[in-house]
């Protein structure tokens, strides 16, 4: 079982579809053991196969007591269309004693599903809420921005979107959005 695990997380990121083989093995062999479940979710949802990260990281927060995959959970539910079934799982979770950036995808995945309803207020509202001060968001602050920004462009604010475009730009070193390209798109 542990093998397969191992394969699991060798392959997922390059060969997705893989890895979820070899999690779902791991997955027969060891059905109630929590990691297990954690691990096979995390990979179906890498795999897109978001009913089954649904069932196995549903099983392994109820085996483990463990929220820190309800953004993860909750994206899911968006990708089936379920974007109410997302807002109620990050919004009934205590998500105030998880790490910040746990909050932050939290925060991130609820907006989201505000603009699935098309709530675009409530997504910005969601987001204002968990904070925009660059001061105060190390490391989360670009992926909140980057969501903020893209909301702010729905909801017709341009101006104030290439802002927040410009200030994820300035704090993405690693380039890991395409915040510059949807700046220079909106100039």
């Amino acid at each position: 079982m542990a093998l397969h695990l191992v394969a699991a997380g060798v392959l997922v990121d390059s060969e997705p579809e893989k890895a979820l083989l070899h999690a779902r093995v791991a997955r027969e062999m060891a059905p109630r053991l929590a990691s297990v479940r954690e691990a096979s979710g995390i990979v179906a949802y890498q795999a897109g196969e978001w009913a089954e990260a649904v069932r196995d990281l549903r099983a392994a927060r109820r085996m483990s007591g463990d929220d820190s995959h309800v953004p993860v959970l909750a994206d899911c539910e968006r990708a089936l269309g379920r974007p109410e079934r997302a807002i109620t799982l990050v919004t009934e979770t205590d998500l105030s004693r998880l790490p910040k950036d746990v909050r932050a995808e939290a925060a991130i995945v609820h907006s989201g599903a505000r603009r699935d309803l098309g709530e675009i207020d409530g997504a910005l509202h969601v987001l204002e809420s968990f904070g925009l001060d660059p001061d105060k968001s190390p490391g989360s602050g670009p992926r909140i921005w980057y969501a903020y920004a893209d909301t702010l462009v729905d909801a017709g604010r341009t101006d104030d979107a290439k802002k927040w475009f410009a200030q994820v730009v300035e704090h993405d070193l690693d380039e890991e959005t395409d915040a510059q390209e949807r700046l220079e798109a909106l100039t």
